[in-house]
């Protein structure tokens, strides 16, 4: 019998008001629905999804220690966290696996004070702009960067 492999889908501040919260820049879709998306695309790929969601940087960051050694890679949707949120930059650069940064809308296309990421410079890669189909899209890149 062979070992699943794991993804670990981060979900910062205020995200479990999807659907709720401005749904004109965030769509309609709910977390959990999200979740299940991508946990749907994971299970394709041969992987299993584990998912945290908080609206604290440290739990988001002991998340993240718990992941090292253990899964293959992570998907952060880190909200507001994606634009000051250092402890959790250091905790995905000391990560040893692969890191996609995930954002529902496009950054470049907001506030000026989005158009920075803490994350990115971490991260392999970057999905943005795609709404909820963001989540499939994000776990297939990491599954897809795993297995390269």
């Amino acid at each position: 019998m062979t070992q699943r492999r794991v993804l670990l889908l981060l979900s910062g501040p205020n995200l479990q008001l999807f659907g709720q919260r401005e749904p004109e820049i965030y769509g309609p879709e709910t977390l959990p629905a999200r979740v299940q998306r991508a946990s749907a695309a994971a299970a394709r790929l041969g992987f299993d999804l584990e998912h945290t969601q908080s609206d604290s940087e440290a739990e988001l960051v002991a998340a993240v220690h718990r992941a090292r050694h253990r899964v293959s890679g992570i998907v952060v949707n880190a909200g507001a966290l994606s634009h000051y949120g250092w402890s959790l930059h250091d905790a995905l650069a000391a990560f040893d696996g692969v890191v996609v940064e995930l954002h529902v809308s496009n950054p470049d296309s907001r506030e000026p004070w989005r158009r920075h990421s803490v994350i990115a410079p971490v991260a392999d890669g970057v999905v943005a702009g795609f709404g909820g189909l963001g989540y499939e899209i994000a776990v297939e890149a990491a599954a897809r960067l795993v297995d390269s």
